[in-house]
This record gives C-alpha cells, sequence and structure tokens, in this order.
C-alpha cells in the first residue's frame, strides 16, 4: 500500500543510492546498440564553491534533458568534472595556513605548498558534487574529471605548445587586470566596476617654452607621475597650434609631447587628456597609436617605484595620492577638484581591493585569428543561441577582441610549459628534457635553464572541456561517440570567458563546433525581481529548500519559471505550490490504488469503449506532445506548465471526478476498462513527469509495481511516450462541452450564492441534436456533479433565471424561491461600485509621477496586479447581474 503521505527526505537518499548502484547514469544506460548518441558537457563548478540558486537552476535543465534524451533511448552522457578554481583555491589554502598558524605560502616553497593545496581537494573539495547529487544530477559520475587530472593536464600542455609553434601563442609586454594583494594579473570576469563618491582633479600643465598651460582632470591623480604625453582631438582648433610642442610634466620635470588622437572628446571638459599609457586601457591603445614611451609607476604591491621622483618612492599608492594633490595644489598647477562619482574596478570576490591596470610581461593567445572560424560558425547556424539574441552579444565581443591573456602569478594550477636560458631565450615544450634539449642545441653547450613559474589562467584549461574530458589528446571511443556534444547550458556573463573560448579550440583542435546549441539561462532573482546577494538578505539557498519543500518541488519551481529570456522571480510561495503539486499527484496514485486501478497485462489503450477513457488517453497524448516539444524547443516554462496543467486540472481533478461514480458503479466492464485506463495513464504522467521531477516518480513507479505484472526497467531507463495516436477529437469534443458545462453551472451558483447543498433544475433552450444527445448519455453526471435536480428543454428562457450559453443552447437555473432575486441584486450592485472605487484609487496612485519614480518597482506592479484582479473581478460580477436580466 502506498504510504499516507511522501516523505522526501527519505526517499530521495534511497532512490539516488538505488540508481547509482544499478550504474543507471552511466553513458548509454538504457540505450539500444547503435543509439543515437546525446552529450551534455557540464560546465565544471569550482572546487571550492557551494551549490547556490543560479546552480540549482543550470543543473536542473541539464538534468532534465539528460533525463528526457535517455528516456527517449538515446546514448546519453552527462559528463561531470570540476575546475581547480586557481585563484580561490590559493586563497582558500593561504587563508587556512595562517589561521592555524602555520608556514606562509612562501616559507613552504611551492611544492610543499602545493601538497598542502591536494590535500585540501581530497578532504573539502568536492562539496559541490555531493549537493549535485541531492538535486538528483545525472551525471556519468564514474567519468568524473577535474581540470588538473593527468589527462586534462596532458591536454593543456599539448594546446599550448601547439598554438605557441602556429605562433598564435606568444609572451607580450601589455597592460592587464593587476591584483596588488595576489600580485597576478587576473581576468575581467574577476574585476567588478563599483561606483563611489570620488573627485575629478584638473591640473594645468605648462607648455614648454611658452606662458600657456594645458588643463587636463583624472580621477588618479598620482598616475600622472608616469603621464607621457597630452591628447588632443585632430579637430579640435582650440589646440591646433599646440600639437607637437612639449609639456612639462609638473613634480617629475619630465617633458611631454602634445599628440593628436580620437581618445581626445573635445566636448569633454577641456577636450585635453593626460596619456599614461602603463596605467590606462586607453591610454595604452593611444600609447601603442602614436608610440608613447610606457612607464611604469607601480611595483607589484601597488607602490611607487623607483621610476617616479625619489619623494614619492615606496609610498602606496593613496597614500602617493595624497602627497601628489598636495604638492600639485602648493605648486599651483590643481586649478578644481571637482565631486564625482566614480566607477572603480575591485576584485570581484572581496569588494575591497581595488584592481590596476599594470604594464607587465604575459603570456597571450592570438584570440583574433581563433576567433574568425568560431565567428563563422554561429553567423551560418552551425552552432545556435537560445535565446537567439544571445549571439549578438557574442559579436559584440568576438568581433572586438584583444590578445587573451592567459599567464597568471600564482602556483596552484597548470604550470607554462617554458623554460628561459642565462639570456632570457625561451624554449616551450611538453616536457623539461625536451626544452634542454632544445636549449643544449640552441647555445651548443649543455646549459642551466629555468622554468616559467607562472600557471594559466583556468579559462584556458577549461576552454578544452567538450573534447579533453573525452579522452583527448587520445582517440577515445567516447570522443569518437560524443563530440560534438549536443547542447551546453550556461549564463549569459560567461559567453565570451568559456563559451566562446570553447568554440575557438574546439575548431581548432577537432575541426568541428563543441556543440550544436547553447542555451543560455537567466538571472535567478527575488520575488521582488532584486538580484540576491548576502548584503541584502534575500539569499535563497537551494539546499533549504530542498529540506524544507523537497528537491522535487524545487526543480519543478525552477524549470516552471525559466523562461527564455527572462530573470527568474523566485518566491517561496511558488516552491511550496509545487510542493502542493507533488502531493497532488501522491495523493492520485493512492487514490487509484485505493479503487483497485492496475496495470493489466495486455491493456490495449486503442480499444477502450468510453468516452471517459478516449478522452483521458487523447487528453494525455496531446500533453505528452506539448511537453515534448516545449523541452525540444527549450522553453522549458512551458513544458512545465503544460504537464501542471494537464496533470492537476485534467487527470487528478477531472478524470478522477468523473471516473468516481465509474468506480462505484455495478458495469462491471466499464469499470474494469476505467481502472485499467487509470493505471495506464498514471503511467505515462509519471513518465512525462520523471524529468521534472524525478524522486517522486521513480518512488510512484516502484509503488505501482508490487501490484500487477512486473516492471521490466526502473522509470529512470524506461522509454518516453510513443502515444500520439490515442488522440480522439470527437471523445475531446464531448468531455470537453461536459467540463465546460459543469464549471460553467458551478460559476453561477458561486455567483449567485446558491447554497452548495441546493439541488436547482436545469433548464435548455435552443438545443440542437448534438447537445441533446450529450445530456442523454451525461446527463447522470452533470446531475451528479453540478448539483442539478433535474433537465429539461424549453422553447424560452424562464423569468428569474439564470443564464449560462455554452455553444448554441442557453442552459438556465430558475433562482426564484432559491435565493432572493431582488437582495442578489442589490449585493452584486453594491460590490460593483466597491470594485469602481478601487479601480480609481489605484489608477489615481498609477497617475501620480512621484509614486511611479520613487515607489520600488515590486511597489507599482503590486498596484497593476491590484488593478487587474479588480478589473477581472467587476467583469464577473457584471456577468452575473446580467444572468439575473
Amino acid at each position: 500500500m502506498i504510504d499516507k503521505s511522501y516523505n522526501p527526505q527519505e526517499v530521495e537518499t534511497r532512490i539516488y543510492e538505488g540508481w547509482t548502484s544499478n550504474n543507471l547514469f552511466a553513458a548509454g544506460a538504457g540505450a539500444a546498440e547503435g543509439a543515437e548518441s546525446y552529450c551534455i558537457a557540464m560546465p565544471p563548478p569550482n572546487v571550492t564553491g557551494d551549490l547556490h540558486v543560479g546552480h540549482a537552476l543550470t543543473f536542473t535543465i541539464q538534468d532534465l534533458l539528460a533525463r528526457f534524451e535517455r528516456m527517449r533511448g538515446k546514448n546519453v552522457l552527462w559528463q561531470p568534472g570540476t575546475d581547480h578554481a586557481g585563484i580561490a583555491t590559493q586563497m582558500i589554502v593561504e587563508r587556512q595556513l595562517m589561521e592555524n598558524q602555520l608556514p606562509s605560502r612562501r616559507d613552504l616553497g611551492r611544492e610543499k605548498f602545493l601538497e598542502k593545496v591536494w590535500e585540501w581537494k581530497e578532504k573539502s573539495g568536492n562539496t559541490i558534487v555531493s549537493q549535485q547529487k541531492r538535486l538528483g544530477a545525472s551525471a556519468d559520475w564514474s567519468r568524473q574529471r577535474f581540470t588538473m587530472d593527468d589527462g586534462m593536464s596532458e591536454a593543456v600542455l599539448k594546446v599550448f605548445v601547439q598554438l605557441h609553434k602556429e605562433g598564435l601563442i606568444y609572451k607580450d609586454k601589455r597592460l592587464v587586470n593587476w591584483h596588488p594583494v595576489l600580485q597576478t594579473a587576473i581576468s575581467d570576469l574577476e574585476v567588478e566596476n563599483i561606483d563611489v563618491n570620488g573627485h575629478m582633479w584638473h591640473l594645468k600643465y605648462p607648455i614648454d617654452g611658452t606662458d600657456e598651460t594645458i588643463t587636463v582632470a583624472t580621477t588618479r591623480p598620482e598616475t600622472m607621475l608616469g603621464d607621457t604625453a597630452v591628447a588632443v582631438h585632430p579637430e579640435d582648433e582650440r589646440y591646433a597650434h599646440l600639437v607637437g610642442k612639449m609639456v612639462v610634466l609638473p613634480l617629475t620635470g619630465r617633458k611631454i609631447p602634445i599628440v593628436t588622437d580620437e581618445h581626445a572628446d573635445p566636448e569633454q571638459g577641456s577636450g585635453a587628456v593626460k596619456i599614461t599609457p602603463a596605467h590606462d586601457f586607453n591610454d595604452f591603445e593611444v600609447g601603442k597609436r602614436n608610440n608613447l614611451e610606457m612607464i611604469n609607476i607601480f611595483t607589484v604591491d601597488a607602490k611607487i617605484n623607483e621610476e617616479a621622483p625619489e619623494a614619492y618612492r615606496g609610498l602606496d599608492r593613496f597614500e602617493a595620492r595624497k602627497k601628489v594633490i598636495a604638492d600639485l595644489d602648493a605648486l599651483g598647477v590643481l586649478v578644481e577638484v571637482e565631486d564625482k562619482i566614480v566607477s572603480i574596478p575591485h576584485d570581484e570576490k572581496s569588494k575591497q581591493v581595488v584592481i590596476e591596470p599594470y604594464l607587465t610581461d604575459q603570456w597571450y593567445v592570438d584570440a583574433e585569428t581563433l576567433a574568425k572560424p568560431a565567428l563563422a560558425a554561429v553567423k551560418e547556424g552551425r552552432t545556435k543561441f537560445v535565446p537567439k539574441n544571445w549571439e549578438n552579444t557574442y559579436y559584440a565581443w568576438m568581433e572586438n577582441l584583444q590578445p587573451w591573456c592567459i599567464s597568471r602569478q600564482l602556483w596552484w594550477g597548470h604550470q607554462i610549459p617554458a623554460w628561459y636560458g642565462p639570456d632570457g631565450e625561451v624554449f616551450v615544450a611538453a616536457t623539461e628534457g625536451e626544452a634542454q634539449a632544445a636549449a643544449d642545441a640552441h647555445y651548443g653547450a649543455p646549459t642551466e635553464i629555468k622554468r616559467d613559474e607562472d600557471v594559466l589562467d583556468t579559462w584556458f584549461s577549461s576552454a578544452l572541456w567538450p573534447f579533453s574530458t573525452l579522452g583527448w589528446p587520445e582517440k577515445t571511443d567516447e570522443l569518437a561517440t560524443y563530440y560534438q556534444t549536443n547542447t551546453l547550458v550556461t549564463g549569459f556573463d560567461i559567453i565570451f570567458f568559456w563559451v566562446a573560448r570553447m568554440m575557438m579550440f574546439g575548431l581548432h583542435f577537432m575541426e568541428e563546433e563543441p556543440f550544436e546549441n547553447v542555451y543560455v539561462h537567466a538571472l535567478v532573482r527575488d520575488e521582488h525581481g532584486q538580484k540576491m546577494s548576502k548584503t541584502k538578505g534575500n539569499v535563497i539557498d537551494p539546499l533549504v529548500l530542498f529540506d524544507e519543500y523537497g528537491t522535487d518541488a524545487t526543480r519543478f519551481t525552477l524549470a516552471a519559471m525559466a523562461a527564455q529570456g527572462r530573470d527568474l522571480r523566485l518566491s517561496l510561495s511558488r516552491v511550496e505550490g509545487y510542493r502542493n503539486f507533488v502531493t497532488k499527484i501522491w495523493n492520485a496514485a493512492r487514490f487509484l490504488e485505493m479503487n483497485e486501478c492496475i496495470r493489466v497485462d495486455g491493456y490495449d489503450p486503442k480499444s477502450v469503449s468510453s468516452t471517459l477513457n478516449k478522452w483521458i488517453l487523447s487528453r494525455t497524448a496531446k500533453a505528452v506532445a506539448e511537453v515534448e516539444k516545449s523541452i525540444e524547443t527549450f522553453r522549458f516554462n512551458e513544458s512545465a506548465n503544460a504537464a501542471y496543467d494537464f496533470v492537476w486540472g485534467t487527470f487528478c481533478d477531472w478524470f478522477v471526478e468523473l471516473a468516481k461514480p465509474v468506480f462505484n458503479s455495478d458495469d462491471e466492464a466499464l469499470k474494469a476498462e476505467t481502472r485499467a485506463t487509470a493505471a495506464y495513464a498514471l503511467d505515462q504522467i509519471l513518465k512525462l513527469l520523471h524529468p521534472f521531477m524525478p524522486f517522486v516518480t521513480e518512488e510512484l513507479w516502484a509503488q505501482t509495481a508490487k501490484q500487477g505484472p512486473a516492471r521490466e526497467k526502473q522509470l529512470i531507463v524506461s522509454r518516453w511516450p510513443e502515444i500520439a495516436d490515442l488522440i480522439n477529437e470527437d471523445a475531446e469534443g464531448e468531455m470537453g462541452w461536459l467540463i465546460d458545462l459543469i464549471s460553467g453551472i458551478r460559476s453561477v451558483r458561486v455567483e449567485m450564492n446558491v447554497p452548495a447543498s441546493a439541488k436547482v433544475p436545469l433548464i435548455v433552450v435552443d438545443a440542437d441534436a448534438t447537445t441533446r444527445a450529450r445530456l442523454e448519455s451525461q446527463g447522470a453526471m452533470v446531475k451528479r456533479l453540478a448539483r442539478i435536480e433535474d433537465i429539461s428543454f424549453a422553447d424560452a428562457v424562464p423569468n428569474e433565471a439564470a443564464q449560462l450559453v455554452l455553444n448554441e443552447a442557453t442552459f438556465c437555473l430558475p433562482l426564484a424561491g432559491v435565493i432572493d432575486i431582488s437582495a442578489e441584486k442589490e449585493r452584486l450592485g453594491k460590490d460593483l461600485a466597491k470594485l469602481d472605487k478601487e479601480i480609481d484609487s489605484v489608477d489615481r496612485k498609477l497617475a501620480n509621477e512621484q509614486f511611479i519614480s520613487k515607489a520600488p518597482d515590486h511597489v507599482v506592479n503590486d498596484q497593476k496586479q491590484r488593478r487587474a484582479d479588480a478589473v477581472a473581478k467587476k467583469e464577473r460580477v457584471e456577468a452575473a447581474l446580467a444572468r439575473l436580466g
């Protein structure tokens, strides 16, 4: 017997262990030999991470797709793995060393420190994997990869060496985002620009040999120590006579030229800008165009170095700023200090450390060359973005590429396979032995070489993910079977950092796009549309949702809200609502079991005779088709809502209600057919819902197997329903009419305040032959479910009767003597007046510009919803009044 209530905490662990012990997540599980392959490469979460609600969304969608395609008989591989997260992991281990009063990284040395990192990784680095399993992720965990495992490391070495030989990897001195605390270059994704209250300092620089000055402005006055030019627009006539002249740079006495460059905007400030090529990304480009000197005035920890005048050397950058401002003021060249909101780059993780543009030697990939085939692949439709508008974001980045900085000044990561001779000559090779041989040949004698201490950007190794996880550079069976992968599910923020780079490397090394489709999911926000943050206190922890509401309810909520191109507004009430849906399914299965709805060996759904049974089979077939089409087109909200509407509204509410009289009837043949049909339809529902709600469906699949014929397979590897031939429009027409009639009568009774216990007559006017025939066959059901005393036909509408029009006929409920007609009209009139007043009040509020401009979005939206609800209710009241004549 199915338990009275569903306990997700007990069921989920047991069910998951059953799947894994039976190896049902393995590549190709349940597929026939030669089946079409389907592969998803899991975006590898950071080994330092915990499951957040964004993860829960992307992994839910991936698991939904994997389960769906597995049930459709495909050879499915959901390839899992984790990323070594260079900076984050190194920070964690360094912090632990400090907290435990152990020797620091520098004191330990590289080898001993890396041993500590690997120890941490083995103990604590797979937390997120266990959390993914709680979500129900059906990835092939036996194939789990790590971006620094042996096979991945071999792939990284091969790619680096080959690209270097091809001239696509090189070393260069360029500007990078520099983290002065970690003392490493970082990627744009690790930088967050934060608006702060700041200043704009306006400075006048004297023109050499004249009495003239030229005014420039800066938010970082300390960088003026590294200025190497002043730029004006080539068409700015105000400064045409100064172009080519020299400026005497205050505090340094250094002479720098006045140059022309379109970077200078005549409409902004004075139209002249100071150029510091070593400390500003725009200035760096100006410097290259004008062949300017590039002077780096900072040390690696953002102190002033030997390039600046002695008075500033050794000062922290912000201390130097204070002194520079004071000294400029004393010189009389500080002409104005303007209060200004300034966007300052910070370390994305801590939000505390200010990141500096910094000139340094780094390794680069020629991304512009690699991007060309990757651009063509999307433009020519070989890889498609869903929603399509994200293609524009992809194009915007790919068509304006700078060289990709791939080196990091860390110890945790793939150490760059480059060795240096005594004169700085570089030897790139897969092994130290190969590099040594090359060096000895170059110098003509055995020569000591030293390896580059830097490691590669983590995005470099993850760019190989779709093929390195399948065994490349070896020609494995998995590589031949699953590459190209089918679908990538990811967030919009890493389209460039990851998606684009996988496209580049996949096309370069595999000569084929790494995936057919890129599904870009939206952000998960709170119920008011606010971005979740710990500071705001509005973060929703998916693990808490699993504990409180069950994993199935959480997953279904995320799927039901995953509309293309629209951020999710996640509220606990939605999750609670879908927990009720889980309960509804469970209770429906118990009800069917109690009414002996058992699967019948040899049951043929095409042979049923009852209109009710033909109808539920037809509705099931249409629901399957709608859910299937929506999943195939990545419209997950539509697929979930179609499943919900059918299972709750059609099956649980209407079919079960309409079947109750049959179960209690004396017609044994009809009773047996309806029981078998109900059991069959429940099976299809469990299959339909399994990709969304894997735990409760698998549990009910097992519970309903205790009676009737044995199950051949667990639900996870059972076949998706193929029942399109059960669609029956005639049965749907009749049963749809019946449901509309019963619903309409019930609505009229509620609107008219007819007591629930009162049975009223139903008089039908203008009924045609079809309606008469339907009332003949379905009249008993109408009487029972709409609480109708008797049904008769008439030529005219009787007095004081509420009316309902359905198709050609008018259905009348004579209410004289059942309710006080006059009092009812008066009540409805008062309701109408109240609603008019409420609508008017909201309209005045929404017309108030101050309210619209000052109120939070969710408050404005609440008022708009309040108005929409009042208008809908007013329409219902007006209809009720009209029914009373």
